[in-house]
Parts: C-alpha cells; structure tokens; sequence
C-alpha cells in the first residue's frame, strides 16, 4: 500500500512524494529527491516541523523540546517521524528552492477553447504525461502566453483526476492572453505550464463549509466540488453551500456544473446573484447579501473565497459587522492584468 504525500512550500510551490507503507514522509521526499530541512532524523531537533492540512499519520517518537503535545494537537508534526495513514497534505516551513524542489514545467495542448460571452472563455488542455501533474483542488498553474514574454495564472476548473485540465479565463482589452485566444489560439497550439501552485485548496470537511466566488472566481470552486463529487464514498457530513456573484448576467457560467453537483453531492446546496440592477436574475446584489446565519453556523465553519480584491475586502468587513470570525477563512484574490511573478497567488486571473 502506498499513500500520495503533498508538500506545500512557503512560496507556492506543491510537490508530491510516494510513501510506502512504514516509510517515514522525510524518507519517502528524500527519495523523491526534496530535502525538507532537518538537523536530525530521530525527533530530537524540530527543525522539520511541519503543519498537517488533511489526513492520518502515526506521529512516530519524539521528545518534547522537538514537537510540544499542545503543538501536535494543533495539528503540527515531524515528517522524520510520522509515517502515513492516509494520503496526506502538509504545510512546509521553507521555500521548494530551500529544499531543492522546484516548480515542474508541463506543455499543454489545447484540445478546446469555447466562449461563455465576449469576456469569458474555457479552455481545455491535454498533457501527453498527464499522470506526472497532480495537484490539490484550489490549486493553478502558471502560463507562458505562446507568442509572448508574458506569464498568466489560472486556477484549474478541473478536478484532480480529470483527464483532461480545464480553465476559466477572464479576458481583458489588450491582454496578452486575450490578444492570443481571440487572434491565434487554435486547437494542437501548445501552452507551457509551470505548477501547481498555491496553498488555496480544499482541506478536509470537517464542519459546515461556505463557498464564495466572484466572477471566474469560480474556477478553483468548481475544481474542488469536482474532487468532492468524485469521492462519492467520502461525501460529506457537513453541509456545503457556494454563493456565486458576478456583475452582469452574461458572467453567469458553469450553471448546468454546479446543478449537477447540486445533484450528485448531498448536502451541497448553491445561490447566485446579479450585482447589475437591470440584470434579470432573481437575486440582484451582492454576495454577502446572500449569506444566511444558518450557514455561517455560529462561526464554526470554513470559507473558501475567490474573487477581486474587493470582493475580498467586503466579506473581511462583513464579518466584523457581523461579530463572526470563522474558524478558518481560506481566500485568494485576483488583479487584473497581473503576472505570474507579480501576483503569485491568482485564481481566474483576468488575462
């Protein structure tokens, strides 16, 4: 038996390992060629303490000057010690360059490319090594725009074990990823990818779960449902409902997506709404107009937000005015027309 380990680094950077059964996290990355910083292998020194997103270990032997017992309750751990149980995805106290463990560079293919509206298009592409990319729903990838110096990010709409990946872009007068969609992309075009990245991702469900989204803000949404509904043995205990807000009804996308998760996921429910007052949807306004005490559940829940910079800023205030601060609150913003380099931590990035 074999258990998929996801190391999370301090810049972004996501890397999987392979434990055997009994082969300690360090090991199983030691073998993969990743060297998590550490000054001893026998829990003595700490110094590969790490933080256990999701899943089961065994903790293994360690002294308390290593790993506290406050501190393990809480979910932090020593990858020479512990041995896995499950899959895993820990946090990484240090930067991939750190331990040598690189961002890895794919060629995509584009197989599709369809419009939603003028603004809004999907892009679906191949890899010919598709099973070498794994990534955590949430996640994305960089872009080099074919033609161009210029690098773009984009959150997967696709979930982990899609065959194929799938991307929602936002496109912009001018933008180099626009220019290139509407003027020369062409199915067989290749696109280099370099990824995943990103510590935006879905973690274990374990109370009610409130999903945010603005605009193509739901892309890495989409992605994580995907890897829910996927799992239909593991369905979730805890309620899950996503609230959708765009600005005018033609960014409504994906709709006939999430009525099937509604569908295939219990206890998933969705809401959308129109900021636009001429829109013709029934609820105009905004996303925090649609969330309901039931769901923010007394302040026990997660939320997962993707959206603008001032989306994200109106639901930080909505919680104060609220006197709600959730358990734990997970988002990430996108710029418009921001790179790769300049903005590390995009989701349907406008292009």
């Amino acid at each position: 038996m074999t258990y998929q380990i996801a190391l999370s680094f301090e810049d972004g950077v996501t890397r999987f390992v392979t434990a055997n059964r009994n082969e300690t996290v360090a090991d199983a990355a030691y073998k993969s060629r990743i060297n998590i910083p550490f000054d001893c292998r026998d829990g003595a020194c700490g110094t590969c303490k790490a933080f256990c997103e999701s899943g089961k270990y065994d903790g293994g032997d360690y002294i308390d000057e290593a790993l506290t017992e406050d501190e393990a309750e809480k979910g932090f751990c020593l990858p020479c010690q512990m041995v896995p149980e499950t899959d895993l995805v820990l946090q990484i106290a240090g930067t991939s360059e750190m331990a040598k463990a690189g961002a890895t560079t794919f060629e995509g293919t584009v197989s599709e490319l369809n419009w939603f509206a003028d603004n809004t298009a999907a892009l679906t592409l191949t890899l010919a090594n598709r099973a070498d990319l794994k990534y955590l729903p949430g996640q994305y990838m960089n872009f080099a725009v074919p033609g161009t110096d210029a690098a773009r990010s984009y959150s997967f709409s696709s979930g982990p074990a899609a065959a194929e990946l799938r991307f929602l872009i936002r496109t912009a007068p001018d933008g180099a990823m626009t220019t290139y969609l509407k003027e020369r992309a062409a199915v067989g075009d290749t696109i280099p990818l370099t990824g995943p990245m990103g510590s935006f991702f879905l973690r274990d469900i374990k109370r009610p779960v409130l999903m945010l989204a603005g605009g193509t803000g739901i892309a890495p949404l989409l992605s994580m449902l995907e890897n829910i509904a996927a799992n239909v043995d593991e369905a979730p205990a805890h309620p899950v409902h996503l609230v959708y807000g765009v600005t005018f009804d033609k960014d409504l996308v994906e709709l006939e997506k999430l009525e099937h998760y509604a569908d295939a996921i219990e206890n998933f429910t969705f809401t959308t709404c129109v900021a636009d007052p001429d829109s013709a949807a029934k609820n105009k306004g905004y996303v925090t107009q649609y969330i309901t005490p039931a769901q923010l559940n007394d302040g026990d829940v997660d939320v997962y937000l993707c959206g603008p910079p001032a989306m994200v800023d109106a639901v930080r205030k909505y919680w104060d005015t609220q006197g709600i601060t959730p358990t734990n609150f997970y988002y990430e913003r996108f710029a418009v027309g921001s790179t790769a380099a300049a903005a590390p931590a995009l989701s349907g990035a406008v292009a």
